[in-house]
């Protein structure tokens, strides 16, 4: 398993931008697909984006299609999500996930609390 730290989270008003970043341990990190996952008080947590080990494919929840961008760079070992034109039903714990291709994921970070509201 990889470990995973989150940082970027804060408050922040509707129509507001913020970057969330996921930095990993290991010398492996460009083998691990990536992913950002958020949960919400009172529901279960929910995919939000997904990038492949070589960064050439993303996947997006559609909640967030055209919103949000996630990013990687394998020689920072860190994975990036870019959240814009945010809502206040973004409001969540965002959390980053690391899982070999074809595989679940099974590598989990502590979560950064994401809050928007005016």
């Amino acid at each position: 398993q990889v470990q995973l730290v989150e940082s970027g989270g804060g408050l922040v008003q509707p129509g507001g931008s913020l970057r969330l970043s996921c930095a990993a341990s290991g010398r492996t990190f460009s083998r691990y697909n990536m992913g950002w996952f958020r949960q919400a008080p009172g529901k279960e947590r929910e995919f939000v984006a997904d990038v492949t080990w070589s960064g050439v494919r993303r996947y997006y929840a559609d909640s967030v299609k055209g919103r949000f961008t996630i990013s990687r760079d394998n020689v920072k070992n860190t994975v990036y999500l870019q959240m814009m034109s945010l809502k206040p039903e973004d409001t969540a714990v965002y959390y980053c996930a690391a899982k070999y291709p074809n595989d679940r994921y099974d590598s989990w970070g502590q979560g950064t609390q994401v809050t928007v509201s005016s």
